[in-house]
């Protein structure tokens, strides 16, 4: 399941030329459809956290799967950039619900190694990632352009068969019980606003400027010299290095401190951000595309383990749909505004200003951290 509402929140990256070319648009154009999927992604997750409070954690992640295999369906046969857009939006819908129920659930599975199970979750959801990008190109080299709406329908098919399969393994599950004490999400928030507000401090930007990244790196790479099919594999090489990065991150965050962690990791990425805006080359954006790739996602199951390891039962599902609610919306936006900008500014002076502000926010978050102001873990009783 993590693994389809994922491809289906990522897809929109390697599609956005075939995209451009069907329906004749633009990248500011293409940039927004890729927002919309990831800003359904972000709407619904503050919603789902206050539903968890009523509804069993694995009853929504069933309705996740019906509603990715509606939206699928309904996107593959959108003939207007409208219907496209609403279409990203529901599929981004059924991701941002589903890893509000499902990672707390997951948590709460396995109390006793939370890090190496959210690494593994992550890790199946990282390998969607890796093969959107692979298994677009196949379609399109057999049908064309007009293959996006295969890939589209495969979605749909695949999500309907998944959600068929988990309803059937959830009946013969005996779930946990963790969840039954999460019945208040204002109460969530009174308590646990400190760790909420360091979550999203540490991810908010940072995401907002990997969304517009990743969303146009086939076609930065272009603007370096790449050829198009090349450009493409380096969005595989910088999803794939992120599998191992998910496994060994998990692991490592059950054994070291965690603001410490997160930190080191953000810094790398700065570092990363600034190494692929000045390189030149197929080797050396190739070494930098593969660190960059493990970087970034080793930050995500840093961040879910810091949170659902901190948080008490009480409060876990409703103080984790806060911050990711609240962070997604932060981060959503990312691609819209590279699209924008990148009609008037080249693309390397795009990511510079951004690394430029990243580099202010971790010294903040540094200067915060050396006077203890960050939460090292969450509220308690």
């Amino acid at each position: 399941m993590v693994f389809l509402v994922n491809f289906a929140r990522v897809v929109f990256a390697p599609l956005v030329e075939p995209l451009k070319a069907a329906f004749t648009v633009g990248d500011a154009t293409v940039g927004l459809i890729a927002t919309l999927a990831w800003l359904g992604s972000a709407l619904p997750r503050i919603p789902t956290g206050y539903l968890l409070t009523r509804v069993p954690r694995h009853h929504v992640v069933l309705a996740t799967g019906g509603v990715l295999t509606v939206a699928a369906g309904f996107t593959a046969v959108a003939e207007s950039i409208a219907v496209l857009g609403l279409g990203a939006f529901l599929m981004g819908l059924a991701s941002g619900a589903y890893f509000i129920a499902a990672n707390p659930l997951v948590s709460e599975l396995y109390p006793e190694r939370v890090g190496r199970a959210i690494g593994i979750h992550g890790t199946a959801s990282q390998t969607a990632a890796v093969a959107a990008p692979l298994f677009v190109g196949a379609v399109l080299a057999q049908t064309g352009v007009a293959g996006w709406r295969l890939v589209m329908g495969t979605i749909g098919v695949a999500a309907a068969v998944a959600t068929v399969v988990l309803f059937v393994v959830a009946r013969r599950t005996d779930l946990p019980e963790a969840g039954t004490a999460d019945r208040a999400l204002l109460a969530a928030l009174r308590r646990q606003w400190p760790i909420i507000l360091s979550g999203v401090a540490i991810i908010g930007a940072t995401g907002f400027v990997w969304n517009g990244l990743f969303n146009f790196y086939p076609t930065y790479l272009e603007t370096k010299g790449l050829a198009p099919g090349t450009a493409r594999t380096m969005l595989t090489v910088v999803f794939a290095t992120g599998v191992p990065a998910f496994w060994v991150t998990g692991r490592l965050a059950d054994r070291v401190p965690h603001v410490p962690l997160m930190l080191a990791i953000l810094g790398g990425f700065v570092t990363c951000l600034f190494a692929i805006v000045a390189v030149d080359g197929f080797v050396a954006i190739l070494a930098v595309t593969a660190v960059l790739g493990y970087v970034i996602h080793s930050l995500f199951p840093a961040l879910d383990t810091y949170m659902l390891d901190s948080l008490p039962d009480e409060n876990r599902a409703s103080a984790y749909a806060l911050y990711s609610g609240t962070m997604m919306i932060v981060q959503a936006s990312g691609s819209s505004v590279v699209g924008a900008l990148s009609g008037t500014y080249a693309f390397d002076a795009i990511f510079q200003t951004f690394g430029v502000g990243l580099v202010a926010i971790l010294g903040v978050l540094l200067a915060l951290h050396s006077l203890d102001r960050l939460p090292t873990e969450a509220a308690t009783g």
